[in-house]
């Protein structure tokens, strides 16, 4: 503690223009603006580190992150946010990135100086600064139906940080949450003392798995990830939670969480996940084998189709751990209701419905008993999908009955949440003569860490994705997920089909070098068609076409960049959008028109800067006829509208469907004032993969496709040009998809050339701030080129197919690609290095 906190010394400055006195025992300026000021556009992305800038305000007119200026060297200084700008200057910007369509999930756009974003690729935000600094005029408008641009809905409270993320709520009598994390990913817990933290300063209270009333395990698939490793337990990843402390405010939390002493037993920590396979010990308590899932699949004579081909490939690709990376780090506040007996959980989980029923059976509690509001997250990516500390907060909020709220810090995030999987993969690939595929072998072991999240459905996903957008006469699949003490693996944009077609797009262009064609003609000779058979048994249908629709379209684009003499690229890919594997997929939503006139449109879908909003709103001004102005868009989770999470890009094609069918209901029923019209749509025509009996499986009810350009300078290897062509069925709002494939490409960029999560031999992460992670800044992202595409996937409202994860599936193998024409050495491991690094020849 500094002399100025220790003596209790107020400092004093002036924020807008009003002078203001703070506590000095704040641990920055960032801290004292939102927890004492409750001044909240500075967002908290990443504090103490200053590195995301999403909380950079003006001091004495100079832009600075105030997570890293100290509280007492504010004294006498003038301090500017959002909240001080003048109405003419916060209308400027929030018009220009509204019209230019700067923003996704919001969370970084109040700071931004072209600092980091996770969502845009930057394009976007670039677009709307440079009209800011150019004083263009814009047009801000809503809107109108399907197909139309408009700006975001709630674009310019994004813009301007005035809609709030759940650490910004207040709430009277609120009290914080700290939470106490392992020390080694693989021990015994002996004795764990909590009473140094419970007489600290501000202390409410203490709780460990010993005070949880209901089950101990939660998990979206399998119920196996403690809420709280236990006395007489054992640890199993470096995110593992052995207690939550209550106080006042949030550093008094923060202080006593670190004074719990813990009496571990240090086992083995199990890290390598080939060797796990076989390891005779198990890795995850509770647990009674290494392998979490085995997915498998065959069709026709492999072995005889190799043995008669002109050309095989046999390559081992790897695929390394990547973090989200997020800006807004998970945060939850539970509200009980002690005169109904009631809980409200504010959550930006991307499944609420799930989150609902896990803290119920954490508490013992029925499920009318709990109501978890869902509050539009600052990203996610899959990221979000499992509780992080929703079962903690709710549960600490229950037993004190008072409300708690828990923001975790970055470093705590990148702890806990699950990371894309690493994944290791044998492919052997043959063709004939003039390059017909003529039969693929995959052999996928992937990390999937400790717990199961949804690892074995990304290995599955992988397996189904193995032979990439290609008719195949025979394929051999078997895709592992194992289970280690590194990082849990769950959903990331693209849920393993990056990792699979890295390694087909790889081999499919060692064949076409062999063959001694382009890679863009061997593609064309193998691309899916309608009613082909492609990977895993499914018989395409027309939305197929996508496909060989990019491929042509990016041609001119490739035979250009060729003729000039360029190092270019291809990646051509598809991703299923929906869970698919004969799941049973609903979702509701509702139409209510009220009297003064506004429609409400209710949906249980999470908000995390896909825009599912603003398709929601334009299905209604679609369907309904009514102007975009009168219609407020509501998450409402009072009610069952929504089924699990929202993930696997099905979020606009199942929320565009119901809304289309609840003012089908409303259009039917007369719009009559206080009627709730309901409407349901149903995913109920696709069977399991490998399911036995079955020669065709329709695995997935609709794919979206891309073709990817990297065009490189041969000699600097420095990318001069991505062109990006995707089948999105329907582009409910071209800005907005523009904007997601825009993000994807700059994800994928990172993903191919420079990110990375590793943990080193104890299981514990190595990369451990923002910046370690490599995510590209604004000055790296070459200038990324959209071109979209509509071939309508056949039982989709407006033949819609989804376009959140196709974005990055085929960038990898396209730089790979344009890596290997610059200096001829074939990559097989991401990130991929410059040559003068052997790790990759």
């Amino acid at each position: 503690m500094t002399d100025l906190a220790a003596s209790g010394t107020r400092i004093s400055f002036r924020v807008n223009g009003a002078p203001v006195t703070v506590s000095a025992d704040h641990p920055h300026l960032l801290a004292a603006l939102r927890d004492e000021l409750d001044i909240t556009s500075p967002k908290d992305g990443c504090s103490p580190s200053g590195q995301c800038g999403c909380c950079t305000v003006m001091i004495d007119g100079k832009a600075q992150v105030s997570c890293t200026y100290s509280v007492a060297k504010a004294e006498g200084r003038d301090i500017t946010t959002l909240e001080g700008v003048s109405e003419e200057e916060r209308n400027t910007y929030s018009s220009a990135f509204a019209a230019c369509g700067g923003l996704q999930c919001g969370f970084c756009i109040p700071g931004i100086v072209a600092h980091l974003c996770r969502c845009t690729g930057y394009v976007k935000v670039l677009d709307a600064i440079e009209t800011v600094a150019q004083g263009t005029p814009v047009e801000v408008s809503l809107p109108g139906g399907v197909g139309s641009r408009g700006v975001k809905y709630e674009a310019a409270d994004l813009a301007l940080g005035d809609r709030g993320y759940v650490d910004d709520i207040r709430i009277p009598g609120m009290l914080h949450g700290a939470l106490h994390l392992t020390q080694h990913v693989r021990a015994d817990i002996l004795a764990i003392d909590t009473s140094a933290a419970e007489s600290a300063p501000g202390v409410e209270a203490v709780f460990t798995a010993a005070d949880i009333p209901g089950v101990h395990k939660v998990g979206i698939i399998y119920k196996d990830w403690p809420v709280m490793i236990g006395v007489g337990e054992r640890t199993s990843y470096a995110g593992d939670v052995l207690a939550i402390v209550v106080a006042r405010t949030r550093r008094e939390a923060r202080a006593a969480a670190e004074l719990i002493q813990v009496n571990y037993a240090p086992l083995r920590p199990i890290v390598d996940a080939v060797a796990a396979i076989d390891d005779p010990e198990i890795a995850v308590w509770g647990t009674d084998s290494n392998v979490l899932s085995r997915s498998e699949y065959t069709r026709g004579d492999v072995d005889a189709q190799l043995a008669n081909s002109a050309h095989v490939i046999t390559e081992t690709f790897q695929t390394q751990r990547i973090e989200h990376a997020f800006l807004e780090p998970e945060s939850t506040l539970a509200v009980p209701n002690t005169a109904d007996g009631t809980l409200h959980v504010y959550s930006g989980g991307q499944g609420v419905w799930d989150d609902r029923d896990q803290i119920c059976a954490i508490l013992n509690v029925p499920t009318d008993k709990v109501t978890v509001e869902l509050v539009s997250n600052g990203g996610a990516f899959g990221g979000k999908e499992d509780m992080s500390n929703q079962g903690q907060t709710a549960l600490a909020a229950w037993l004190l009955q008072k409300p708690v709220k828990c923001t975790l810090s970055r470093e705590e995030s990148l702890l806990i949440h699950a990371k894309r999987h690493p994944i290791r993969m044998e492919y052997t690939v043959g063709c004939d003569a003039t390059g017909k595929l003529t039969a693929v072998r995959a052999r996928m072991i992937g990390d999937s860490g400790s717990y199961a999240s949804v690892g074995m459905k990304v290995l599955e996903r992988a397996a189904g994705h193995a032979t990439g957008p290609y008719h195949t006469p025979s394929v051999d699949v078997s895709s592992v997920a194992v289970r280690t003490n590194n990082p849990v693996c769950g959903a990331f944009r693209g849920f393993g089909a990056n990792q699979a077609q890295f390694a087909m797009e790889g081999c499919l262009d060692r064949l076409a070098e062999k063959v001694g064609i382009s890679g863009w003609e061997i593609r064309k000779r193998n691309v899916i068609h309608p009613g082909e058979v492609w990977g895993p048994g499914q018989i395409m249908d027309d939305g197929s076409l996508g496909a060989e629709t990019c491929l042509d379209t990016i041609k001119s684009a490739y035979d250009e960049a060729v003729a000039a003499g360029k190092a270019v690229g291809l990646g051509l890919g598809l991703k299923n959008s929906g869970l698919g594997n004969g799941f049973r997929e609903v979702t509701r939503a509702v139409v209510h028109f009220r009297a003064d006139g506004i429609v409400e449109v209710r949906h249980g879908w999470t908000e995390m800067g896909q825009g599912v909003h603003t398709v929601a709103l334009q299905v209604a001004v679609e369907e309904l006829g009514i102007d975009a102005s009168s219609i407020r868009v509501i998450v409402d989770t009072t009610r069952q509208l929504g089924f699990g999470q929202t993930t696997g890009s099905r979020g606009t094609l199942m929320a565009a469907a119901s809304v289309k069918k609840a003012c089908e209901e409303a259009n039917a029923g007369g719009r009559a004032v206080g009627v709730d019209y309901m409407g349901e749509y149903v995913v109920d025509w696709t069977q399991h993969l490998g399911d036995p009996g079955v020669e065709n499986p329709t695995i997935h009810s609709a794919f979206g496709y891309a073709a990817q350009l990297v065009v490189m300078d041969p000699v600097t290897q420095a990318i001069e040009k991505v062109v990006a062509v995707h089948d999105v069925g329907k582009a409910v709002n071209p800005t907005l998809c523009e904007g997601q494939i825009e993000g994807a490409v700059h994800m994928g960029l990172g993903y191919a050339l420079t990110e990375d999560f590793p943990s080193n031999e104890n299981g514990f992460p190595t990369n451990m701030t923002l910046r370690s992670l490599g995510i590209l800044r604004p000055k790296d992202v070459p200038p990324i080129d959209v071109v979209m595409v509509e071939c309508p996937q056949p039982r989709s409202p407006y033949g819609i197919k989804g376009v959140g994860e196709i974005g990055l599936v085929p960038t990898a193998p396209a730089v790979a690609a344009a890596l290997h024409a610059a200096d001829g050495i074939w990559r097989t491991q991401l990130p991929m290095k410059p040559k003068t690094d052997d790790s990759n020849d």
